[in-house]
């Protein structure tokens, strides 16, 4: 969907409607945030595949995984709506060319926090679990060697 929005996103704001323009936005927003969303969930569940194998039983694990990944962008968004709705709109850079028209966050202070910030997030939550996993498989391979050089001597 994500895809979809930004590849019909310029058609859209052509139109010059800003309630269209206001939607386009929100949802193109949404769904990036919800893209991200999951990238962490997946990095989550890489860590307790792998990290926490044992024991590690969630009731309605998917249940909970799909409350999250869709619904931590639904807040980040109603935040933004409830506080501003005309953050959103269309942010023309070239006048001569309708097509150039692209609706997106117009203030830069909000585009920071919704959306720099939360990618950071995401980015800080994946570096480490990744790092986290990288840890255990290379314990878990010290391990192995330790106990092959045993049963060898």
């Amino acid at each position: 969907m994500l895809n979809m929005v930004f590849l019909t996103n310029s058609w859209l704001s052509s139109f010059n409607q800003p309630g269209l323009c206001i939607t386009t936005a929100v949802l193109l927003h949404y769904f990036l945030l919800a893209a991200f969303t999951w990238m962490c969930l997946e990095s989550v569940h890489f860590y307790l595949a792998l990290v926490k194998v044992f024991n590690v039983y969630v009731p309605k694990y998917i249940l909970k995984c799909c409350i999250a990944g869709w619904g931590i962008p639904a807040i980040v968004i109603t935040i933004v709506l409830s506080i501003n709705k005309d953050f959103y709109g269309n942010g023309s850079h070239f006048e001569s060319n309708p097509f150039s028209n692209f609706c997106w966050i117009e203030e830069n202070i909000v585009f920071y926090i919704s959306v720099v910030a939360y990618v950071f997030l995401v980015f800080l939550t994946n570096t480490a679990m990744f790092i986290t996993v990288l840890f255990q498989i290379h314990s878990v391979k010290s391990r192995t060697q330790k106990r092959s050089g045993f049963w060898k001597q």
